[in-house]
């Protein structure tokens, strides 16, 4: 029988059918029983079918849901980034969506949710929208976090977290917006806080940092209360405290808030029957916002609060920026020192000396200075003292040492029918204790060709007088070498003056204080002098010939004083009156004189 008629539907079909009608029923009961909140999500952005886990997530009963708009319901539409990227995904031109959300419940409490968007495929092509619960995971972060950001004695705030929060204050988005655009910080420090450990213990020494905090901690919210932020109170390490003041008002904030902590801090501690007594020094800086960095606020913070210390501790003290930039300028000369040895930055003046009675040029004193390739020339009040203090006094006293000597003995080839003048240089007493100071003087004066005798070292009164030891025996050996011995700024260490006799010197130079009160009437500035000093200095005169010592007059500047020295005997005149210090050629020119030219420069 032949016709055209269906036949039965194939096996493989009716299998398949089944297959795919049983699958579709198997996801769909997944998608509902499914712990994982999710939903499916059409390309127009709403949802088609959610399970009981999103509905029971979002406080919402799950058969509600469909036609409702998804990103409303996870907040994607809460910041730009998020919702271009869910667009993208919803139009297929991005694979997937992964973002975190805050999601206000119904009953009150938030849950943080991680959201994530996938695209599905099939004959109605949608996105499949599922959120994790993740708040427990956040509540264990925040705990971490709330550990490693605050100190575990004070709690208070710790160094991380202060400087979060400082540098968030210093960004532009903060105070351009709103606020006054200005910042301000107090650095406190204990004073003395280290005796309390190491007397008492390191357990009341933290009772007592937690009782500090707590009175800082008072006092920043009383601050608070009549303005729109509290101070925020954090324990940097140590003994050291910050309190960060953001939208600050002027400095008179920043004072009253650091005099209110000297204050809170003046009652004694009662800790464990332990009665207990401090201060704190602190540093004030308040400035704008705007140009300031969190290391470069500190960095003055901390400088201001060394000046409290320094200026005697339990105080407060407002950074200073002429007091920092002699500061700044200080750290830059005493970094660059030694390499300025080496590079030939210094160069030697030379200031006459003169006797009194012929007028003759007898000798000039070398005069070191720094040509400084930024701040110039510099005489050795801005910079001996920091070589002292580093050392580097000992390599630049040989060089000082050594130009001279070579000068003095080029001066000496040129003009071979004539005296020869010496040179004094001045010796600082470290270079007698941390070097072999004999030594360097026999190499240089036989390297030079230089006699001995044309040679000064001058050393400070205070260095020299109660000298014992090693620098006693050094100077003993320069005077047996032939070398003179001249100290300098005389009549101001309130020294012992039967001393003398015990020392190798040669020649004392008066302190021009002392010179400074010898004008008389005819001089254009003149000042009536005062008799004291001249018993004073006439007295020195006298007891220095009696010893064999010769006296020379620094500071002469007028032809009164060197005529009033001249009268009382002393030897040698050095000042302006004669001369500045100058370079070695004018020096070679006023040896061609036969007696010195009064005044001329």
């Amino acid at each position: 029988m032949s016709g055209t008629s269906e036949g039965p539907t194939p096996a493989a079909d009716l299998d398949r059918s089944a297959v795919t009608d049983s699958d579709h029923t198997t996801y769909h009961r997944v998608f509902a029983a499914a712990p994982l909140a999710m939903a499916v999500v059409n390309r127009a952005g709403l949802v088609v079918s959610a399970n009981a886990a999103f509905g029971e997530l979002l406080g919402i009963a799950a058969d509600t849901l469909p036609g409702r708009v998804a990103a409303d319901l996870v907040a994607l539409a809460s910041d730009a980034r998020s919702w271009h990227a869910y667009r993208e995904v919803l139009r297929g031109r991005q694979a997937r969506l992964r973002c975190t959300r805050r999601l206000k419940h119904p009953e009150g409490h938030s849950v943080w949710g991680q959201v994530t968007v996938a695209p599905l495929t099939g004959e109605e092509p949608g996105v499949l929208l599922s959120v994790a619960d993740i708040s427990a995971r956040r509540e264990l972060q925040a705990r971490l976090r709330h550990l490693q950001m605050h100190d575990p004695v004070t709690r208070l705030p710790n160094r991380t977290l202060f400087f979060e929060r400082l540098t968030a204050a210093l960004e532009a988005e903060s105070y351009e917006q709103s606020g006054t655009g200005r910042v301000g910080l107090c650095y406190l420090d204990l004073d003395g806080f280290k005796a309390v450990n190491d007397t008492l213990g390191h357990r009341v020494g933290d009772r007592l940092l937690a009782a500090v905090a707590e009175r800082l901690t008072r006092i920043a919210d009383e601050a608070g209360y009549a303005r729109a932020a509290t101070p925020l109170v954090a324990r940097l390490g140590g003994d050291e405290f910050a309190l960060l003041v953001e939208d600050s008002t002027g400095t008179e904030q920043l004072a009253d808030l650091a005099e209110s902590a000297l204050k809170a801090l003046e009652d004694p501690f009662d800790l464990a029957g332990q009665r207990l007594s401090l201060t704190a020094s602190i540093g004030v800086v308040e400035r704008h916002a705007a140009g300031t960095t969190a290391t470069g606020l500190m960095q003055a913070a901390d400088t201001t609060l060394y000046w409290a210390k320094a200026d005697g501790k339990a105080r407060w003290t407002l950074f200073d920026p002429e007091r920092n930039a002699h500061r700044m300028t200080r750290q830059a000369l005493s970094s660059t020192l030694r390499p300025a040895i080496e590079r030939g930055e210094f160069a030697l003046e030379y200031q006459p000396l003169v006797g009194m009675e012929d007028g003759r040029l007898s000798g000039v004193e070398a005069l070191i200075r720094w040509n400084h390739p930024q701040f110039g020339t510099l005489t050795p009040n801005r910079f001996i003292g920091l070589a002292e203090e580093d050392g580097s006094i000992v390599q630049l006293g040989r060089w000082a040492l050594n130009t001279a000597c070579r000068q003095a003995r080029r001066w000496q080839l040129d003009r071979p029918g004539e005296p020869p003048i010496f040179v004094s240089v001045n010796v600082a007493v470290r270079q007698v204790w941390d070097s072999d100071l004999v030594a360097d003087v026999a190499a240089v004066l036989a390297e030079t060709g230089l006699a001995p005798h044309l040679l000064q070292l001058e050393l400070t009164e205070s260095a020299v007088m109660g000298s014992a030891g090693r620098p006693l025996q050094a100077l003993q050996a320069l005077s047996d070498m032939g070398v003179r011995i001249a100290i300098d700024d005389f009549g101001t260490g309130y020294s012992n003056l039967a001393y003398l006799s015990r020392l190798p010197v040669s020649t004392l130079k008066l302190d021009g204080s002392f010179v400074r009160g010898f004008q008389y009437e005819g001089d254009q500035k003149a000042i009536a002098p005062n008799p004291a000093d001249e018993v004073v200095v006439e007295a020195m005169i006298q007891l220095a010939h009696r010893l064999g010592i010769t006296v020379t007059a620094e500071c002469v500047e007028t032809s009164a004083q060197a005529a009033r020295l001249r009268r009382i005997g002393c030897d040698t005149g050095q000042g302006w009156l004669y001369s500045r210090p100058v370079p070695p050629d004018r020096i070679s020119e006023l040896l061609g004189e036969q007696t010195y030219a009064v005044g001329k420069p």
